[in-house]
């Protein structure tokens, strides 16, 4: 009786792992096959391309801005004694400027005039320049030593061509220059209306109306000021310790 496999099991049948097959060479595998040089070719050339048109981009685009985006209204205020075509010239608004590259560097002439104290220039998209000025104004006549007059501002610049200015006190004297000292003075004593101011190195001499006031100190002066108007028709001398008067 042959042993042969019985009904009720059945045969299992597992397939033969396939060959291994090998892989080829790392270095055939990258080397590019012929078709792949042709195709590298046109991508090295549109990259030299672009890099060549894009300084030609840009250059185009800054051109664009400026013939584009012109200066086109340009409006002053604050200004009283610099007429605005002067204030536009000094701020460097010349016509047709590119607007989008109008900034401080091209206004920096207008505060190089001693007639303007500060500027404000405000750009509005797409073609206005506003410039809006405070000018300096006259303070106080300064007589130098070779006996010309000029105006003074309260920071002491000269303003030159300055009119209408024969009412301001007049400052004058010798040795080291008090000028700054005198303007700082004249704004403490403005209620008594002086006339002028004379400096040495060792005081100063005032006329008030119709009399003088001299003092050797400053800080005194402002201390006894009072007595300016205590003593209207009469000489005044001030010092640290008090007030001299002579009638």
């Amino acid at each position: 009786m042959s042993a042969g496999p019985s009904r009720g099991n059945r045969r299992l049948t597992v397939p033969e792992a396939p060959s291994p097959t090998l892989d080829p060479p790392a270095a055939e595998a990258a080397s590019p096959s012929p078709s792949d040089a042709p195709q590298r070719a046109p991508r090295r050339l549109r990259r030299r391309v672009l890099l060549l048109a894009l300084p030609l981009l840009l250059v185009g685009g800054a051109a664009g801005a400026w013939y584009g985006l012109p200066v086109r209204q340009i409006t002053v205020a604050g200004n009283k004694h610099l007429p605005a075509g002067q204030v536009r010239t000094l701020a460097g608004l010349s016509p047709n400027f590119g607007w989008l590259y109008y900034g401080a560097w091209r206004a920096r002439g207008l505060l190089a005039n001693p007639w303007v104290g500060s500027a404000v220039i405000t750009r509005t998209f797409p073609d206005r320049v506003h410039v809006q000025l405070t000018e300096r104004t006259p303070r106080a006549r300064l007589r130098r030593p070779d006996g010309t007059v000029v105006a003074l501002a309260a920071d002491a610049t000269v303003l030159p061509g300055a009119q209408g200015t024969g009412a301001l006190p007049l400052i004058e004297g010798w040795g080291p220059s008090r000028v700054n000292e005198v303007l700082g003075l004249l704004d403490a004593l403005a209620r008594y209306n002086v006339q002028s101011v004379a400096y040495t190195p060792t005081g100063l001499s005032l006329k008030v109306a119709n009399r003088r006031v001299w003092t050797g100190d400053v800080q005194a002066l402002l201390k006894y000021a009072g007595s300016i108007s205590m003593y209207p028709n009469s000489e005044i001398s001030i010092y640290p310790w008090g007030v001299s008067v002579q009638e």
